[in-house]
């Protein structure tokens, strides 16, 4: 099971105290050692999921923005453009003699990067001495990049690693040793799903960002980030990981924390945006939170109870957690909170369908909503899962939506967009106190 380790949250040091036997044990929480006024970007939110890796890396001149005050994080990365973040990112030693490739004439822009870091050992070149400058560079080229020039080496066997990774046989031969490699030092990102390599994938800013973070922390020159996207050194281990220690005390998870939650019920969430009241939903979190200690606070699977709260005027929801439930059963008050989710679906009217045609699918819908697509598309089963079926009682939902010909429905993939911020610090205790 993937870890989330607490090791670095907020924007001071914290420190939270767990008691061990008669022990008191400081568990350090710390901020990414960067300035203390970080870069913004305006198409890098403050809930996107590579956003501290970027803020970190671009505070440190590693990375930059646009002229139009934009990051592009979704935009692919060449060789050269990778050859020059490396130079920038990594100090480290010559291994060999430098070539002149040549489709890189010494006049290149990146003509000096590219050199640095073939020497270094972070690039290596085509038969016949081609470089591919502007060549988009896949997932799996930035891990091995890495891990050769970074001189990583891996403990286990690599296949016994690469078993983790679902995609594991989309990895290419030449590239299992040093992924497996790169995978125990703990430097491999995955996002939305952290056993998913996409190998292939053409890297993106982001995913190259997150990558060399990682490294760097694995080098000691950053501090950890909290992410439930870092595949933790642990799953590399075939065999099961030994129980980790329970908290004995009390402990105290800062606010700022985000914590990853997973809804199992259905792959999507349909709410209206005027919902006749806050939508009930019940999610679990989606993997153990531990301290930086390996102490475990928040088991995975700990039920998540809150509502999704809409905002007509805005066409958008946010889920607000209520209540914490551990696996124990032991209940604590929570305050969290999503980012704000203002993705719309629309859905247009069409002839009826038949009664065993699911039209919705793995998906769970507001009262509203569900009222919404049964008008619309005259479906008696509809095939999702009601969320809140007595919020609409004594409200004729249906005639809100029968002489439209479209509605615009709030769409929410659960296991990316209800990540928890902790709005207030969390107090966990031992005792259930």
């Amino acid at each position: 099971m993937p870890n989330l380790n607490l090791s670095k949250l907020g924007t001071a040091l914290l420190t939270a105290i767990a008691m061990t036997a008669n022990t008191a044990v400081t568990l350090a929480i710390l901020a990414p050692a960067v300035a203390q006024t970080e870069p913004t970007f305006s198409d890098v939110s403050s809930n996107y999921w590579a956003k501290d890796f970027i803020s970190a890396l671009a505070a440190r001149d590693i990375i930059a923005g646009f002229p139009d005050g934009k990051f592009r994080p979704n935009a692919p990365v060449t060789r050269a453009q990778f050859a020059t973040i490396v130079g920038k990112a990594f100090n480290t030693n010559p291994m060999r003699e430098p070539i002149n490739f040549v489709d890189v004439p010494s006049n290149y822009w990146a003509a000096d990067a590219i050199n640095e870091a073939y020497t270094t050992g972070f690039v290596s070149g085509y038969p016949g001495r081609v470089f591919r400058p502007n060549q988009r560079i896949p997932r799996e080229q930035v891990l091995v990049s890495l891990a050769s020039g970074l001189n990583y080496s891996g403990s286990l066997p690599p296949a016994s690693v690469l078993e983790y990774y679902h995609d594991r046989r989309a990895i290419p031969d030449y590239a299992g040793e040093k992924i497996a490699a790169a995978t125990e030092q703990g430097i491999v990102v995955n996002y939305p799903d952290v056993d998913r390599l996409k190998p292939n994938k053409i890297a993106t800013r982001a995913e190259v960002a997150a990558f060399i973070y990682q490294a760097l922390v694995n080098s000691s020159e950053a501090q950890a980030i909290v992410s439930p996207y870092i595949v933790a050194r642990n799953n590399s281990s075939p065999p099961a990981v030994p129980k980790q220690p329970s908290l004995v005390g009390t402990v105290r998870i800062p606010s700022g924390t985000r914590l990853p939650v997973k809804y199992d019920a259905a792959e999507r969430i349909l709410v209206a945006p005027n919902e006749p009241a806050p939508v009930p939903l019940t999610v679990t979190i989606a993997r153990n939170v531990v301290s930086e200690g390996g102490v475990l606070l928040i088991p995975a699977r700990s039920q998540v109870i809150g509502e999704l709260v809409t905002i007509e005027d805005q066409k958008s929801a946010q889920f607000v957690a209520k209540q914490l439930i551990l696996t124990n059963g032991q209940l604590v008050q929570i305050r969290a909170t999503s980012q704000i989710i203002s993705k719309i679906e629309t859905i247009a009217r069409r002839p009826a369908i038949s009664r065993n045609r699911r039209f919705i699918g793995s998906t769970a819908l507001g009262v509203a909503a569900a009222a919404a697509v049964a008008v619309l598309t005259g479906g008696a089963s509809l095939g999702g899962i009601l969320l809140g079926a007595g919020a609409g009682a004594g409200v004729n939902l249906s005639g809100l939506f029968r002489n439209r010909d479209r509605v615009e429905l709030i769409s929410i993939i659960p296991n990316t967009d209800l990540t928890l911020t902790l709005n207030a610090d969390l107090v966990l205790s031992s005792s259930g106190k």
